[in-house]
């Protein structure tokens, strides 16, 4: 009897959580429990890290969690940006803080001010808080589009995605995220002016300006073309046009703002090349080149002809492009395929691929309400197993330092 009632009991407690009027409570479970496994594998890895470029041997967590990039988002918390671009020894622009907008290190040095927390500390509040946030929002985003059900597992996905550790360190992806999400989700409820504070605060964290200029500029046509169908009051013609101008203007808003302060014209545009220049030396940005000329680097690594790799490219592509008109891509509307088309050509049209790309994919997490989509219990149990897999490869690939390391998160 006390089996059957405690059974009885744990039924009704988990029928209350996932109840769909308490779906913050259920997307806060899914949140925290996944927070409990990235924590471990990120303990786990800690434990065996050696001494690097960063930190000493076995880190407390805290300073495992600002190495990379995090330890240029501490130069900027603590210094600013150089107003003189630092040159290599042939003249090149050598990397710098540039490279990193300053939303993220803003607000994390606000609450260190308003904390007294060091920089580690006061890093991952700020990106665990943004991750819930963007885990709330997200559920809110998917629900629009998908039964309750299928928008927790949408959740349950972003949650342990095999690159969700970087929820939870010293990276401006959370940030990111929750306000992209933000921004889709004003989009799809058209509430145009609602978008300016984010769409400005979302430019300068990480880049994606020009992205969204281009889902927007789509989301106009679109509503143009259906007009005579789902309507386009004269009012939301002219705060839609509005938003996605200024999402435009944001898109270069970065790039100017660093040439006024160093007086170089190309100075984010030289800053980003640094980072590619030792896998294909310096070249001048084309736009979507730069997938081409790593498959003539990756073809070294490989010993695999670049025209198979320009080939299998080309493949992935449209068959990307393919998938968005699949039926279960077509249930998460128009705009979130819309954001995923424009993304995808911006990273197409400006990004080196590398080991960084699969963070860079990030923006494309839309996706995970195709995945959620099935309803089997063991495809879901099966697919979560693989994500928290995949967590333990990225970890171990990208962000554990093993001696020379040439795949950077």
């Amino acid at each position: 009897m006390a089996d059957g009632s405690l059974a009885s009991g744990l039924r009704r407690a988990t029928t209350a959580v996932l109840a769909p009027e308490r779906w913050w409570i259920a997307v806060i479970a899914i949140f925290a429990a996944s927070r409990v496994v990235t924590t471990s594998i990120l303990l786990a890895f800690a434990s065996v890290q050696g001494s690097n470029a960063w930190t000493g041997p076995k880190p407390d967590y805290f300073s495992f969690a600002k190495i990379w990039d995090g330890h240029w988002y501490y130069i900027i918390a603590l210094a600013g940006y150089p107003s003189e671009l630092p040159l290599d020894e042939a003249g090149h622009v050598a990397e710098n803080a540039w490279a990193f907008m300053p939303g993220y290190p803003a607000v994390v040095r606000f609450v260190m001010t308003l904390t007294t927390l060091d920089f580690a500390f006061a890093a991952v509040v700020v990106s665990v808080g943004f991750a819930l946030g963007a885990a709330l929002v997200f559920y809110r985003l998917m629900n629009r589009v998908l039964p309750s059900s299928s928008a927790l597992f949408a959740v349950a996905i972003f949650c342990f995605a095999p690159l969700s550790p970087i929820l939870q360190v010293a990276y401006a992806e959370s940030m990111a995220l929750f306000l992209l999400i933000l921004a889709l989700y004003w989009l799809m409820k058209h509430q145009y002016w609602m978008l300016l504070p984010v769409i400005a605060v979302m430019s300068l964290t990480r880049p994606s300006g020009l992205a969204f200029a281009l889902a927007m500029g789509l989301h106009v046509v679109y509503r143009w073309w259906v007009r005579d169908r789902d309507g386009f009051p004269r009012g939301e013609v002219v705060a839609a046009i509005s938003a996605t101008m200024f999402s435009l203007l944001m898109g270069f808003a970065w790039l100017l703002i660093a040439a006024a302060v160093t007086g170089s014209l190309t100075a984010y545009t030289d800053t980003e090349l640094a980072w590619r220049a030792p896998y294909i030396g310096h070249v001048e940005l084309v736009p979507f080149t730069a997938w081409f000329q790593a498959a003539g680097f990756w073809q070294l690594w490989w010993n695999i002809p670049q025209w198979v790799l320009s080939g299998v490219l080309v493949v992935a592509v449209l068959g990307f492009f393919g998938f968005l008109f699949s039926r279960p891509a077509r249930r998460l509307g128009v705009d979130l395929r819309l954001w995923m088309l424009s993304y995808s050509l911006y990273i197409l049209a400006v990004f080196f691929p590398q080991s960084s790309t699969f963070r860079l994919l990030m923006p494309m997490f839309p996706i995970a309400g195709v995945f959620a989509q099935p309803k089997s219990p063991t495809y879901r149990i099966l697919l979560l197993l693989a994500c928290v897999a995949g967590q333990v490869g990225w970890v171990h690939i990208a962000w554990w330092v093993d001696n020379y390391d040439w795949s950077p998160p």
